[in-house]
Protein backbone atom coordinates (compact mmCIF):
# COMPACT_ATOMS: atom_id res chain seq x y z
CA UNK A 1 0.00 0.00 0.00
CA UNK A 2 1.63 3.41 -1.10
CA UNK A 3 2.76 5.34 2.16
CA UNK A 4 2.07 8.73 0.18
CA UNK A 5 -1.59 7.94 0.07
CA UNK A 6 -2.20 6.98 3.16
CA UNK A 7 -0.18 10.00 5.10
CA UNK A 8 -2.88 12.08 2.60
CA UNK A 9 -5.54 9.63 3.56
CA UNK A 10 -4.88 9.83 7.58
CA UNK A 11 -4.82 13.54 7.30
CA UNK A 12 -8.33 14.18 5.90
CA UNK A 13 -9.97 11.91 8.04
CA UNK A 14 -8.26 13.53 10.92
CA UNK A 15 -9.39 16.77 9.30
CA UNK A 16 -12.90 15.75 8.11
CA UNK A 17 -12.57 18.02 4.62
CA UNK A 18 -9.83 18.04 1.88
CA UNK A 19 -9.13 21.28 1.81
CA UNK A 20 -8.17 21.33 5.40
CA UNK A 21 -6.33 18.61 5.19
CA UNK A 22 -4.50 19.76 2.11
CA UNK A 23 -3.18 22.86 4.39
CA UNK A 24 -1.99 20.58 6.59
CA UNK A 25 -0.11 18.93 3.76
CA UNK A 26 0.76 22.26 1.64
CA UNK A 27 -1.29 20.06 -1.26
CA UNK A 28 -3.98 21.76 -3.31
CA UNK A 29 -7.30 20.50 -2.53
CA UNK A 30 -7.92 18.88 -5.92
CA UNK A 31 -4.46 16.65 -5.16
CA UNK A 32 -5.63 15.95 -2.42
CA UNK A 33 -9.07 14.70 -3.96
CA UNK A 34 -7.00 12.35 -6.75
CA UNK A 35 -4.89 11.06 -4.10
CA UNK A 36 -7.95 9.86 -2.19
CA UNK A 37 -9.92 8.32 -4.97
CA UNK A 38 -6.69 6.42 -6.08
CA UNK A 39 -6.97 4.93 -2.80
CA UNK A 40 -10.27 4.14 -2.66
CA UNK A 41 -10.26 2.51 -6.47
CA UNK A 42 -6.83 0.35 -5.45
CA UNK A 43 -8.72 -0.87 -1.93
CA UNK A 44 -11.94 -0.95 -4.18
CA UNK A 45 -13.58 0.21 -1.49
CA UNK A 46 -15.42 3.68 -0.46
CA UNK A 47 -13.76 5.47 2.68
CA UNK A 48 -15.65 8.30 2.76
CA UNK A 49 -19.39 9.86 2.40
CA UNK A 50 -19.35 13.13 0.97
CA UNK A 51 -21.41 15.57 2.08
CA UNK A 52 -21.72 19.41 1.64
CA UNK A 53 -20.89 19.71 5.46
CA UNK A 54 -17.50 17.51 5.16
CA UNK A 55 -16.75 13.92 4.99
CA UNK A 56 -17.52 11.38 6.81
CA UNK A 57 -15.67 7.63 7.48
CA UNK A 58 -17.73 4.75 6.14
CA UNK A 59 -17.23 1.44 7.90
CA UNK A 60 -14.26 0.31 5.93
CA UNK A 61 -12.66 4.10 6.17
CA UNK A 62 -13.17 3.90 10.33
CA UNK A 63 -11.24 0.58 9.78
CA UNK A 64 -7.95 1.68 7.46
CA UNK A 65 -8.08 5.08 9.97
CA UNK A 66 -7.50 2.78 12.90
CA UNK A 67 -4.72 1.44 11.19
CA UNK A 68 -3.25 4.90 10.12
CA UNK A 69 -3.14 5.95 14.01
CA UNK A 70 -1.55 3.26 15.19
CA UNK A 71 0.87 3.77 12.65
CA UNK A 72 1.27 7.34 13.15
CA UNK A 73 1.70 6.84 17.22
CA UNK A 74 4.17 4.14 15.96
CA UNK A 75 6.54 6.61 14.27
CA UNK A 76 6.10 9.24 16.75
CA UNK A 77 7.56 6.82 19.06
CA UNK A 78 10.49 6.05 16.45
CA UNK A 79 11.16 9.63 15.86
CA UNK A 80 11.14 10.90 19.46
CA UNK A 81 14.04 8.16 19.86
CA UNK A 82 16.11 9.17 17.37
CA UNK A 83 15.57 12.64 18.15
CA UNK A 84 17.24 12.07 21.45
CA UNK A 85 20.91 12.52 21.43
CA UNK A 86 23.19 11.45 23.35
CA UNK A 87 23.96 14.37 25.59
CA UNK A 88 20.91 16.53 24.96
CA UNK A 89 17.34 16.58 26.22
CA UNK A 90 15.14 18.00 23.45
CA UNK A 91 11.79 18.12 22.36
CA UNK A 92 7.65 17.22 23.30
CA UNK A 93 7.58 15.24 26.21
CA UNK A 94 4.02 13.89 26.54
CA UNK A 95 2.78 13.82 30.46
CA UNK A 96 0.02 12.39 32.29
CA UNK A 97 -1.43 12.16 35.77
CA UNK A 98 -3.84 12.83 37.92
CA UNK A 99 -5.61 16.46 38.25
CA UNK A 100 -4.83 16.43 41.80
CA UNK A 101 -1.44 15.49 41.42
CA UNK A 102 -0.68 17.05 38.36
CA UNK A 103 -1.64 20.92 39.90
CA UNK A 104 -1.20 20.57 43.43
CA UNK A 105 2.48 18.53 43.60
CA UNK A 106 3.73 18.53 39.77
CA UNK A 107 3.55 21.76 38.05
CA UNK A 108 4.95 23.87 41.29
CA UNK A 109 8.05 21.88 40.58
CA UNK A 110 8.40 21.88 36.57
CA UNK A 111 10.58 25.45 36.95
CA UNK A 112 13.41 22.82 38.30
CA UNK A 113 13.55 20.79 35.12
CA UNK A 114 13.30 23.46 32.57
CA UNK A 115 15.89 25.19 34.46
CA UNK A 116 18.04 21.97 33.71
CA UNK A 117 16.71 21.12 30.57
CA UNK A 118 15.77 24.46 28.56
CA UNK A 119 14.75 22.91 25.55
CA UNK A 120 12.17 20.26 26.52
CA UNK A 121 8.49 21.12 25.86
CA UNK A 122 6.29 19.43 28.72
CA UNK A 123 2.67 18.50 27.56
CA UNK A 124 0.83 18.31 30.88
CA UNK A 125 -2.58 15.90 30.76
CA UNK A 126 -4.23 16.09 33.45
CA UNK A 127 -7.65 13.94 34.14
CA UNK A 128 -8.53 11.16 35.64
CA UNK A 129 -8.74 8.45 32.56
CA UNK A 130 -5.92 6.28 31.94
CA UNK A 131 -4.24 7.11 29.09
CA UNK A 132 -3.00 4.08 26.29
CA UNK A 133 0.68 4.99 26.88
CA UNK A 134 1.51 1.81 24.38
CA UNK A 135 -0.33 3.52 21.66
CA UNK A 136 1.16 6.17 22.46
CA UNK A 137 -1.39 8.79 24.05
CA UNK A 138 0.92 9.71 26.45
CA UNK A 139 4.54 9.12 27.17
CA UNK A 140 4.86 8.83 30.63
CA UNK A 141 2.08 8.55 33.45
CA UNK A 142 2.03 9.08 37.03
CA UNK A 143 -0.72 7.33 38.32
CA UNK A 144 -2.42 6.67 41.64
CA UNK A 145 -2.17 2.39 41.24
CA UNK A 146 -0.13 0.33 39.15
CA UNK A 147 -1.12 0.74 35.83
CA UNK A 148 -2.02 -2.65 34.11
CA UNK A 149 -1.46 -2.37 30.41
CA UNK A 150 1.18 -4.58 29.31
CA UNK A 151 4.65 -3.36 27.76
CA UNK A 152 4.94 -1.24 30.00
CA UNK A 153 8.18 -0.32 32.61
CA UNK A 154 7.05 0.46 35.88
CA UNK A 155 8.21 1.96 39.46
CA UNK A 156 6.87 2.69 42.53
CA UNK A 157 7.69 5.94 43.50
CA UNK A 158 5.27 6.95 46.93
CA UNK A 159 2.77 6.23 48.76
CA UNK A 160 0.43 8.82 49.68
CA UNK A 161 -2.83 9.02 52.24
CA UNK A 162 -6.07 10.93 52.47
CA UNK A 163 -5.78 12.97 55.64
CA UNK A 164 -8.20 15.39 57.27
CA UNK A 165 -7.51 19.44 56.89
CA UNK A 166 -8.56 22.79 57.88
CA UNK A 167 -7.21 26.39 58.17
CA UNK A 168 -6.62 28.05 61.00
CA UNK A 169 -9.52 30.91 60.39
CA UNK A 170 -12.26 28.06 60.08
CA UNK A 171 -11.04 26.27 63.63
CA UNK A 172 -10.97 29.33 65.39
CA UNK A 173 -14.48 30.57 64.09
CA UNK A 174 -16.31 26.75 64.34
CA UNK A 175 -14.01 24.85 66.83
CA UNK A 176 -11.50 21.84 66.14
CA UNK A 177 -13.18 18.48 66.32
CA UNK A 178 -11.91 16.01 69.04
CA UNK A 179 -14.04 12.78 67.55
CA UNK A 180 -15.68 11.79 64.39
CA UNK A 181 -19.23 12.55 65.46
CA UNK A 182 -18.59 16.01 65.68
CA UNK A 183 -18.28 16.12 61.72
CA UNK A 184 -22.10 16.73 62.04
CA UNK A 185 -20.87 20.27 63.67
CA UNK A 186 -18.88 20.96 60.05
CA UNK A 187 -18.97 21.42 56.75
CA UNK A 188 -17.08 18.54 54.65
CA UNK A 189 -15.22 19.51 51.93
CA UNK A 190 -14.36 16.16 49.70
CA UNK A 191 -13.93 14.88 45.87
CA UNK A 192 -17.63 14.10 44.65
CA UNK A 193 -18.25 10.64 45.17
CA UNK A 194 -19.28 10.14 42.03
CA UNK A 195 -16.27 11.33 40.77
CA UNK A 196 -13.37 8.89 39.78
CA UNK A 197 -11.05 8.36 42.48
CA UNK A 198 -9.07 6.12 44.18
CA UNK A 199 -11.15 3.49 46.66
CA UNK A 200 -9.15 3.76 49.83
CA UNK A 201 -10.24 7.95 50.11
CA UNK A 202 -13.81 7.24 48.68
CA UNK A 203 -14.08 4.36 51.58
CA UNK A 204 -12.65 7.58 54.19
CA UNK A 205 -15.02 10.09 52.60
CA UNK A 206 -17.78 7.31 53.25
CA UNK A 207 -16.57 7.03 56.98
CA UNK A 208 -17.35 10.96 57.44
CA UNK A 209 -20.50 10.86 55.95
CA UNK A 210 -22.09 8.31 57.84
CA UNK A 211 -21.32 11.15 60.88
CA UNK A 212 -24.13 13.23 58.98
CA UNK A 213 -21.87 16.33 58.16
CA UNK A 214 -23.21 19.69 59.40
CA UNK A 215 -23.07 21.02 55.27
CA UNK A 216 -21.12 19.70 52.14
CA UNK A 217 -19.04 20.91 49.41
CA UNK A 218 -18.26 18.07 47.35
CA UNK A 219 -16.11 19.48 44.15
CA UNK A 220 -15.12 16.77 41.27
CA UNK A 221 -11.16 17.24 42.04
CA UNK A 222 -8.29 17.82 44.92
CA UNK A 223 -7.42 21.12 43.75
CA UNK A 224 -11.04 22.60 44.00
CA UNK A 225 -11.08 20.89 47.52
CA UNK A 226 -8.00 22.64 48.79
CA UNK A 227 -9.10 26.06 47.25
CA UNK A 228 -12.50 25.45 49.32
CA UNK A 229 -10.25 24.21 52.78
CA UNK A 230 -7.88 27.73 51.72
CA UNK A 231 -11.33 29.83 52.02
CA UNK A 232 -12.09 28.86 55.02
CA UNK A 233 -14.92 27.05 54.03
CA UNK A 234 -14.71 23.68 56.09
CA UNK A 235 -12.86 20.81 56.97
CA UNK A 236 -11.35 19.15 53.33
CA UNK A 237 -10.69 15.36 52.50
CA UNK A 238 -6.72 16.24 51.22
CA UNK A 239 -4.03 13.67 49.73
CA UNK A 240 -1.19 14.30 52.86
CA UNK A 241 1.59 15.58 49.55
CA UNK A 242 0.21 18.65 50.60
CA UNK A 243 1.93 19.35 53.94
CA UNK A 244 4.63 20.57 52.82
CA UNK A 245 3.10 23.13 50.41
CA UNK A 246 0.75 24.10 52.66
CA UNK A 247 2.28 23.87 56.02
CA UNK A 248 -0.27 26.77 58.07
CA UNK A 249 -2.89 24.51 57.35
CA UNK A 250 -4.03 22.27 60.44
CA UNK A 251 -4.55 18.81 60.27
CA UNK A 252 -7.96 17.32 62.11
CA UNK A 253 -8.87 14.29 63.57
CA UNK A 254 -5.77 12.59 63.31
CA UNK A 255 -7.13 9.19 63.81
CA UNK A 256 -9.16 9.29 60.21
CA UNK A 257 -7.34 8.88 57.62
CA UNK A 258 -7.54 6.54 54.00
CA UNK A 259 -5.01 3.43 53.41
CA UNK A 260 -1.54 4.25 51.52
CA UNK A 261 -1.91 4.45 48.12
CA UNK A 262 0.77 3.54 45.77
CA UNK A 263 2.06 6.27 43.39
CA UNK A 264 3.90 4.97 39.69
CA UNK A 265 5.67 6.37 37.36
CA UNK A 266 5.67 4.35 33.89
CA UNK A 267 6.39 4.55 30.82
CA UNK A 268 6.17 2.51 27.21
CA UNK A 269 9.05 -0.25 26.87
CA UNK A 270 10.23 1.06 23.66
CA UNK A 271 11.35 4.69 25.40
CA UNK A 272 13.38 2.81 27.51
CA UNK A 273 16.15 4.51 26.27
CA UNK A 274 14.39 8.13 25.93
CA UNK A 275 16.69 10.50 27.51
CA UNK A 276 13.84 12.67 27.69
CA UNK A 277 12.01 9.82 29.80
CA UNK A 278 14.99 9.47 32.02
CA UNK A 279 15.45 13.38 32.67
CA UNK A 280 11.34 13.54 33.64
CA UNK A 281 11.69 9.79 35.59
CA UNK A 282 14.97 11.53 37.45
CA UNK A 283 13.82 14.64 38.35
CA UNK A 284 10.55 12.87 39.71
CA UNK A 285 12.54 10.87 41.99
CA UNK A 286 14.89 13.74 43.28
CA UNK A 287 11.77 15.73 43.96
CA UNK A 288 10.14 12.70 46.28
CA UNK A 289 13.71 12.62 48.36
CA UNK A 290 12.96 15.98 48.90
CA UNK A 291 9.68 16.02 49.66
CA UNK A 292 10.50 12.88 51.97
CA UNK A 293 13.45 14.85 53.55
CA UNK A 294 11.14 18.25 54.02
CA UNK A 295 8.19 16.20 55.56
CA UNK A 296 11.04 14.67 58.31
CA UNK A 297 11.96 18.11 59.37
CA UNK A 298 8.71 19.33 59.59
CA UNK A 299 8.16 16.32 62.33
CA UNK A 300 5.51 14.57 59.54
CA UNK A 301 7.23 11.31 59.58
Amino acid sequence: MDWDKLRIFHAVADAGSLTHAGERLNLSQSAVSRQIRALEEGLNSTLFHRHARGLILTEQGELLFDATRAMTKRLEAAAARIRDSEEEVFGVLKVTTTTGFGTLWLAPRLTKLYDKYPDLKIDLMLEERVLDLPMREADVAIRMKEPSQADLIRKRLMTVQMQLYASQDYLRRHGTPEDIADIADHRLICQTPSAPQVGAGALMVQQLMANNPHSLLSVNNYFGVLQGVLHDLGIGALPDYLTEDFPHLVRVLPEIESGEVPVFLAYPEELRHSKRISAFRDFVQDEIISHRKQLRQLGKI
